[in-house]
């Protein structure tokens, strides 16, 4: 028996809400969630009555059988949660959602996240806690206390055992910038960065993290709708087929106190062979690259364990040329991603591959057959996703 996901679901609808800075939406998070879903339905030409599913991923709050009452669901068959508080979980929601049609569960399955920071807290916060439990009493009394200063430590180990410089990380957040501009949803349209400003700009954490270096935090909500593969021709857009999707940890990623025996790590180095395996495809295969940016050096790490980057050639690959529309050799982020379009937890990401896929996007690459989308970075567990074309079944 060969147990795959490869060619057996398909993305036939997207939708999103505006996206705002943090504590600006106008509306509470349980609405942003549904208008998302609303329009992802809109999309795929359905009745949001016809979901019979959900799966999400970093606590999301929007429950689904609230999700399901408010939209009028005939029949709620599915309803599932990715471990994990961190952007970790955003491809392995939508595989989860592929899991569940592949095997007959549900029929119509909506991945989707919701966040509205105003309504509830920050995310990249440090803890105003008065007291610290578990591994945040080995680390608080030393500073260590947000998202940033947790992850520096991992990507200033990484980038010293492999001789990458800060410009690496410079290219990727330049890149992201130079996509939002052309997209009128990017919350950092209107924005651009130059070399100058982000070598100018303050540091967050050091030696490695400048302020652009850091995703932004914003309100608003996204969705996917998935259904099988044999239907997927009967909805009005081109689909995008999901070839694969790897889920998990590497051995011991969550040891306590950043004890993990492979600390300088984005935590992918065994999920990225098997994520391989499942599509049938090689690294060399891929054409379009989006790479969840909680921070660049995220970013940096993730291409090099998926086998898109060599490490030792990390300074020469990772310049913004090679890395922007249309003559890049490896266009990363082309909507702008968490840095510079929205924080919307990673899943804009997907909706991007899915407009590339399509040929739809604002800065649509040229080779967009395939898509690989890599969850958030250094958290456990992570997920990536491969998404292709008709002509990659």
């Amino acid at each position: 028996m060969n147990r795959t996901l490869r060619g057996q679901t398909a993305v036939v609808g997207i939708g999103e809400t505006t996206y705002y800075r943090h504590g600006q939406a106008p509306d509470a998070e349980f609405k942003l969630a549904l208008q998302a879903i609303v329009a992802a339905c809109k999309d795929a030409g359905i009745s949001p009555r016809d979901i019979d599913g959900f799966a999400s991923y970093g606590n999301d709050r929007s429950e689904a059988g609230r999700l399901a009452a408010a939209l009028g669901i005939k029949e709620l068959r599915f309803s599932n949660m990715f471990w994990g508080g961190g952007g970790g979980g955003v491809c392995g929601a939508v595989g989860n959602a592929a899991a569940a049609v592949a095997t007959g569960m549900a029929d119509c399955v909506v991945a989707f996240r919701s966040l509205a920071q105003g309504q509830f807290a920050r995310y990249g916060r440090g803890s105003g806690a008065p007291l610290a439990s578990g591994d945040d009493q080995f680390l608080f009394p030393y500073g260590v206390m947000s998202p940033a200063q947790r992850f520096a430590m991992k990507v200033t180990r990484f980038m010293h055992d492999h001789g990458i410089r800060q410009e690496a990380l410079r290219a990727i957040s330049l890149a992201c910038y130079h996509h939002a501009q052309n997209n009128p949803n990017a919350v950092m349209r209107g924005r651009p960065l130059t070399e100058e400003k982000y070598d100018d700009s303050r540091w967050i954490v050091e030696p490695f993290f400048h302020l652009y270096d850091c995703c932004q935090e914003n309100d608003g909500a996204a969705a996917v709708i998935v259904v099988p593969a044999d239907r997927a021709k009967d909805f009005p857009r081109k689909p995008s087929y999901i070839l694969a999707c790897a889920q998990g940890c590497e051995h011991r990623s969550a040891a306590p106190v950043h004890n993990m025996p492979n600390y300088p790590s984005s935590h992918f180095t065994q999920l990225a062979p098997r994520l391989y395996d499942m599509a049938k495809l090689s690294p060399a295969d891929i054409g379009i690259v989006q790479c969840y940016e909680n921070f660049t050096g995220g970013v940096l790490m993730s291409l090099v364990e998926h086998g898109l980057v060599r490490a030792e050639e990390a300074n020469e690959v990772l310049v913004k040329e090679n890395l922007i529309v249309p003559n890049g050799h490896m266009p990363l982020n082309t909507s702008g991603g968490n840095l510079a379009e929205c924080y919307m937890h990673g899943l804009e990401l997907v909706l991007e591959s899915v407009r590339q896929i399509r040929g739809v996007a604002i800065n649509q690459v040229e080779r967009n057959d395939t898509a690989i989308i890599i969850g958030g970075p250094m958290v456990t567990p992570v997920s990536s996703i491969i998404l292709g074309s008709e002509a990659t079944l």
